[in-house]
């Protein structure tokens, strides 16, 4: 699991998506009072920006004409963890060529 926060203009089909399902995941766990301690430790989530993450995929799901009817639960947030977002996208780009094309398309 993890948190790209990158524009997710950026991201193909595959990994907005997935990105949408894993801040569900964060979420479940943060209910079931499961740590994410190594998550936040290796960078990959912001618990305080789950909320607001979801919400920004969500709005590009949309725009896709993609269908959303998974509401995010409540869940307890806290100030903790920083996502390097220009780790992510540089990483995320060469493992991904659909996300790299839709980079290249965006930023020019």
């Amino acid at each position: 699991m993890r948190m790209w926060n990158i524009d997710p203009k950026i991201l193909c089909n595959k990994h907005l998506l997935g990105e949408h399902v894993e801040m569900h995941m964060f979420v479940g766990c943060i209910n079931k009072g499961t740590s994410l301690r190594g998550y936040i430790d290796k960078n990959l989530v912001e618990v305080h920006n789950i909320h607001s993450r979801h919400e920004d995929l969500v709005n590009e799901m949309t725009s896709r004409n993609m269908s959303h009817k998974s509401i995010l639960p409540d869940f307890k947030s806290w100030k903790e963890g920083n996502v390097l977002s220009e780790n992510n996208l540089q990483d995320l780009t060469n493992r991904c060529q659909h996300c790299r094309e839709r980079y290249n398309k965006y930023n020019g």
